[in-house]
């Protein structure tokens, strides 16, 4: 079993998308645990909403690591997956619950998509590989975006094959997808965005690659230096930032893991896919700026970037990394 660093802090990337990494900047009541980081966003004064699996499943803070407020106790089956909206709202992805929640800064539920029961798709013990058919929203969905028109994207996830669209209001517009590895097909979309001209980014995680398409579900293109991703992140330049799993880590029984191929990392590209910056690997997973499991990646309005990492379901209870391991680490921009 690896062991922890004294170190908490480092300095990755490179040129424009350098940061100083930090695994202890979360500083939590005494014996509060996350015991790991689903999804992470930030608000307009940039206070952070951790969404994770510990007691309190919604926990805020501020920029600095201070702990402000949570929320949530009771609401979610397995919490999965998290988005901050432009005015606020926070969007939390129940997993096995088969529902998206809307709810305030403060934890009031405002509108929710799925009625909680889990549709028919074929799926056969969460195994994507049994999915016979895309289904209607929800079979284990994983996480939501908002395009700037207000509409809903739902990524859905490890028992269906699909992306569903939906009116601001909640009303069911479209979906697409089926299982497999052609274009515009998934093996488990797993996260996704939309950017400012209402492209729709999906993070194919077990194809290994990012599927673009129209906001009506037309396929545009596809992204494949990638390892298995598992969310992204569009800042307002266009800039994409990607948390991938990689293949040490996270893997499905049927999977052997491979260490020598690259482990957790995050990867940032322009507008056009071009590689920009590239840091972590999993050769140290307990450092700082290294990674054991990435899961989603968030930057807040000064650049900041926030990652969490799902330690403990991904091989920590397995004995790969220890209870303790860092499941969110803030990288502050130089």
């Amino acid at each position: 079993m690896a062991t922890t660093p004294s170190q908490s802090t480092a300095t990755v990337g490179t040129g424009r998308f350098t940061y100083t990494a930090d695994d202890k900047w979360a500083k939590l009541p005494e014996g509060w645990s996350f015991v790991e980081v689903v999804g992470v966003g930030t608000d307009r004064q940039d206070r952070v909403f951790v969404f994770n699996r510990g007691e309190h499943p919604v926990i805020v803070l501020d920029r600095d690591g201070n702990f402000l407020r949570c929320w949530g106790e009771g609401l979610f089956a397995r919490p999965h997956g998290l988005f901050v909206g432009p005015d606020d709202s926070v969007y939390c992805t129940d997993d096995q619950g088969h529902k998206v929640c809307q709810f305030s800064p403060e934890g009031k539920l405002l509108l929710q998509l799925g009625d909680g029961t889990a549709s028919d798709t074929g799926v056969q013990d969460s195994d994507y590989r049994t999915i016979s058919h895309g289904g209607p929203p929800f079979n284990l969905p994983t996480n939501l975006a908002l395009a700037p028109d207000g509409a809903m994207y739902v990524s859905d996830g490890y028992g269906n094959a699909r992306v569903h669209k939906f009116s601001p209001t909640g009303e069911h517009l479209l979906s697409w997808g089926e299982p497999g590895g052609a274009a515009g097909q998934f093996n488990l979309p797993h996260g996704i965005k939309v950017d400012g001209d209402g492209k729709v980014y999906v993070a194919d995680r077990e194809n290994s690659r990012i599927q673009i398409f129209s906001g009506g579900g037309e396929f545009l293109a596809e992204w494949t230096d990638v390892a298995r991703p598992t969310e992204l992140f569009i800042d307002p330049a266009g800039n994409v930032f990607v948390a991938e799993l990689g293949y040490r880590a996270g893997m499905f029984p049927w999977m052997t893991p491979d260490p020598r191929r690259t482990g957790g990392r995050v990867s940032v590209f322009n507008s056009n896919g071009e590689l920009q910056a590239r840091w972590g690997g999993g050769d140290a997973p307990l450092a700082a700026g290294d990674f054991f499991a990435p899961h989603d990646v968030w930057a807040d309005s000064r650049g900041d970037l926030y990652v969490g990492e799902v330690t403990q379901s991904a091989g920590g209870r397995q004995g790969l990394v220890p209870s303790d391991c860092p499941s969110l680490q803030k990288f502050a921009r130089r």
